[in-house]
């Protein structure tokens, strides 16, 4: 895990979406239904980017072009599908074991994914927007990787990094994302002095008044 990866971790989607708020960015949260398998879990790292399309075919097909696909993902990234498919699991069991082996640190599914139980049972982070047993075989296959996909209103560009936890999903800016990380923990340090303050019994709007953030 990268020096980036790790302590961007540290931090919360919360303050980072305040910052980049206040540094101008704007649709860079995913969409509310995208929702983590473990609501304790957090997903951190660079975009693996795929993108791909229900394509009736056969089962040989199918499972050719996923395992290859499987293949080109780098270890320390974060899986990010834009499968544009609502029907099939875009994520399974033996997926997600060969990924965590690899060393990709989660993923974020566009629409279902599968075998939710042995995914917590290995601990893959994976964030989606719901449950099927129904697979891929026969009804999907990869277009791309490693391009732009869109997400709802979001842009994820190869290398952007994604950050996840209850609270939900952001999208930070592969060239920004140094400039996003020192600001957030600069906020995470100044709402610890408010914090202790607010326990010492300071009034809450002079905690605000004397550092800036609430």
């Amino acid at each position: 895990m990268t020096d980036i990866t790790g302590r961007l971790q540290r931090c919360y989607t919360g303050v980072v979406h305040d910052v980049m708020r206040a540094m101008g960015f704007r649709d860079f949260t995913f969409p509310t239904e995208l929702r983590p398998l473990d609501p304790a879990g957090v997903i951190c790292g660079p975009a693996f980017t795929v993108e791909g399309e229900a394509s009736p075919t056969d089962a040989h097909e199918t499972l050719l072009a996923w395992t290859g696909l499987l293949s080109r993902a780098p270890a320390g990234s974060v899986w990010v599908s834009q499968p544009n498919d609502r029907i099939v699991a875009h994520m399974g069991e033996l997926s997600a074991e060969t990924l965590k082996n690899k060393g990709v640190l989660g993923c974020v599914a566009d629409g279902f994914i599968r075998d939710t139980n042995f995914l917590l049972e290995i601990g893959f982070p994976s964030w989606s927007r719901g449950y099927t047993p129904r697979d891929i075989v026969g009804h999907w296959l990869p277009k791309s990787v490693n391009i732009e996909i869109r997400i709802g209103d979001v842009t994820v560009a190869p290398g952007d990094y994604v950050l996840g936890d209850r609270d939900g999903l952001l999208r930070i800016p592969k060239a920004s994302v140094g400039e996003v990380l020192e600001k957030a923990e600069t906020a995470i340090a100044t709402e610890n002095l408010v914090r202790k303050a607010i326990l010492a019994g300071v009034d809450p709007q002079e905690a605000y008044l004397e550092h800036g953030k609430f």
